[in-house]
């Protein structure tokens, strides 16, 4: 038997360290996938991410992260792994999106047919229940990045202990959402601004 599980980060580095911990871990890449929200145009439609210097000290972001294992650009740049694989996609209600995987396919035939905006379709159909679906796409719209995978269940609750270590509390960030009235993900929302969606990375961070 297998199970799904999905993790929300406020940032694609965090989000891609993690895919690369399950990689490692034995999770095939097949049963892993990552969805990043684009807003802010961080990844280019050549398949190459631009200049990232957040703490304007001349040096890309990217590059200062590298050696720890968690840069932008260490996930990119590999021969292998799904990380390798990163395409554009939108979907609505969430805008324009970087993502990679299994659930990418799945998205994308629900957005096409309507389905709860794609993301929260392939989640539910997937098995998470409708509620952190709701949120999970919300947090994508927002400027997160998803992270999902088909575990067995005898390592479920390994995978996701090792998930956890970086991710947002889904019960923290559904208690931030309903304190400034949100109802649930609305698939004809306008996505998030490049401003918006900055800010919402920063106040999670």
């Amino acid at each position: 038997m297998t199970k799904v599980i999905s993790k929300l980060y406020p940032t694609y580095d965090r989000a891609a360290q993690a895919v690369r911990e399950l990689e490692t871990a034995g999770v095939p890449h097949k049963d892993i996938s990552i969805v990043s929200n684009n807003s802010d145009s961080w990844y280019s439609d050549s398949g190459t991410t631009k200049r990232v210097d957040r703490d304007r000290d001349g040096v890309d972001d990217r590059a200062e992260g590298a050696g720890a294992g968690a840069g932008i650009g260490a996930g990119i740049g590999g021969a292998a792994g799904l990380l390798a694989g990163l395409g554009l996609l939108a979907i609505p209600g969430v805008g324009p999106v970087v993502a990679a995987g299994w659930l990418v396919a799945t998205a994308a035939g629900a957005a096409a047919g309507a389905a709860a905006g794609g993301i929260v379709g392939a989640l539910t159909q997937a098995g998470v229940s409708d509620e952190d679906a709701q949120v999970y796409a919300e947090g994508v719209r927002r400027g997160g990045t998803l992270v999902t995978a088909r575990v067995n269940d005898s390592d479920a609750t390994r995978l996701e202990a090792l998930l956890d270590r970086s991710s947002l509390r889904t019960s923290d960030v559904r208690r931030s959402y309903d304190k400034s009235g949100w109802k649930g993900f609305d698939p004809n929302a306008k996505p998030y601004s490049a401003d918006e969606v900055r800010q919402y990375r920063s106040t999670w961070q």
